[in-house]
């Protein structure tokens, strides 16, 4: 019998986290990193002006067409292969990032010029295939804009006066590439939104 004294016991590797039961998701076109770098130099006065607004990455500038809200994770696939048919038979847009606003001094955006009509068309069918699948939504007017700060509370007058230094902001015209279907991380933790990705899909009609 050996005399060694026995070896300590492993520490067992924690269990893995759950996978979330739920995702919130939107469906979203994204604007070319040309366009975005164009809109980021003109913003940039006011980042430096006003560092204590909650600034939108840059990466997750987007258009919302339809924004879909917490989702079991299941109702999600067999939205794929309907939005890859809907890319398909869409041909492009072509817009353009122009000017500034704000929602009620809470939120700056920079708003949607080009073909809104044909925007708004596309919106309404990408709504409907979402309806179609039997997934409620809330059914908010479409106001084309990227989302770009949030500001803090009791912090009205950073985000007016950033809105106004996009007055004269026209950026160059650009085409929609890609249909997004958009998942964020949303009350999942203590630090910023972060967006990804679910899927893309390229518009392709003519």
């Amino acid at each position: 019998m050996s005399d060694q004294p026995p070896l300590p016991a492993t520490a067992p590797a924690p269990a893995p986290a759950p996978a979330p039961a739920t995702i919130r998701a939107f469906i979203a076109l994204a604007p070319p990193d040309a366009a975005k770098d164009e809109l980021a130099h003109a913003l940039r006065p006011a980042v430096d002006a006003y560092p204590g607004l909650r600034w939108n990455r840059i990466q997750d500038w987007h258009i919302t067409l339809a924004f879909l809200g917490e989702l079991p994770v299941e109702v999600v696939p067999p939205l794929r292969a309907p939005l890859a048919r809907l890319a398909a038979g869409r041909r492009p847009l072509e817009l353009a990032l122009r000017g500034g606003g704000h929602f009620d001094e809470r939120v700056l955006w920079s708003g949607i010029d080009g073909e809104v009509d044909a925007l708004r068309a596309l919106a309404g069918e990408v709504r409907e295939l979402v309806r179609s699948h039997g997934i409620p939504f809330a059914e908010r007017p479409l106001r084309p804009h990227l989302t770009l700060a949030r500001a803090r509370r009791g912090d009205a007058s950073s985000v007016t006066a950033s809105a106004a230094g996009l007055a004269g902001f026209t950026g160059a015209p650009w085409t929609t590439a890609r249909l997004h279907l958009v998942g964020s991380n949303i009350g999942r933790g203590p630090g910023p939104i972060r967006y990804r990705d679910i899927e893309s899909w390229p518009f392709a009609g003519r």
